[in-house]
């Protein structure tokens, strides 16, 4: 039984290898890419649109407005990478339902990767919104002493990010093998859907944390200047 795609080797050469989780990859790109251009070579802001660019704008729409409930910032900044994380593993879970396709999330390397992406994008967010020095200053707070364990919460939830996600789509594909050998009629197709309906979700988990630790680390220096505003002496009149 074949759980992960870094398993599925189809061309080799010394220590080169290209695996399902490479292919698939370029796949899931691929296709993100063509249909962007398609559906944006012929965009129309007047009321007759087509049906693309309505599902279109009713993804962006939904991406924004998530974007702002979770950060209460203008999502414009936000959008593209919080947009594309959210686009590329929904795309890459929902292809499962192609014969032979094999998520590239279901490697462990794929959700290392997207995880590293958020670790990396988190302080760059953050020292753009308020400054290096600033920003930096957040892993001293309250004290010095907790400088070594805010560097390890960092490492630590670049970990759960990658492992929480591989772990959703290799379990659904380890239960639907199980059942696939015992019924395999009926109860693979039910898992099927609910595999699809989990890659969503874990689409939406994963891009959302992500927002909420892009969201931690620009919101600070605002909390910081409402809490200055608040402490500021009334003037007298």
């Amino acid at each position: 039984m074949t759980i992960s795609p870094d398993d599925v080797v189809y061309w080799q050469w010394s220590a080169l290898s290209l695996n399902a989780t490479i292919v698939n990859t370029w796949l899931v790109m691929a296709l993100l890419t063509l249909g962007s251009w398609l559906v944006t070579r012929r965009l129309s802001t007047g009321t007759d649109i087509s049906r693309w660019q309505n599902l279109l704008e009713v993804l962006v729409t939904g991406i924004r407005d998530q974007i702002r409930q979770v950060s209460h910032q203008e999502p414009g900044r936000y959008l593209p990478f919080v947009g594309t994380l959210f686009l590329y593993i929904a795309t890459a879970n929902l292809l499962n339902i192609v014969p032979g396709y094999m998520a590239p999330t279901g490697s462990l390397s794929t959700t290392t990767a997207l995880a590293v992406c958020v670790f990396i994008a988190v302080p760059l967010y953050g020292i753009v919104q308020e400054g290096p020095l600033v920003y930096l200053m957040h892993y001293v707070r309250p004290s010095w002493l907790m400088l070594p364990f805010n560097i390890i919460g960092e490492f630590s939830r670049t970990l759960a990010l990658a492992v929480r996600l591989y772990g959703n789509i290799m379990s659904g594909t380890v239960i639907a093998a199980i059942l696939l050998g015992l019924t395999p009629y009926l109860f693979p197709v039910v898992m099927e859907l609910l595999g699809l309906l989990t890659g969503m979700i874990q689409a939406y988990i994963f891009a959302i944390l992500a927002m909420v630790y892009i969201a931690s680390a620009t919101s600070a220096h605002q909390r910081t200047g409402q809490a200055g505003d608040m402490h500021e002496p009334v003037s007298e009149k």
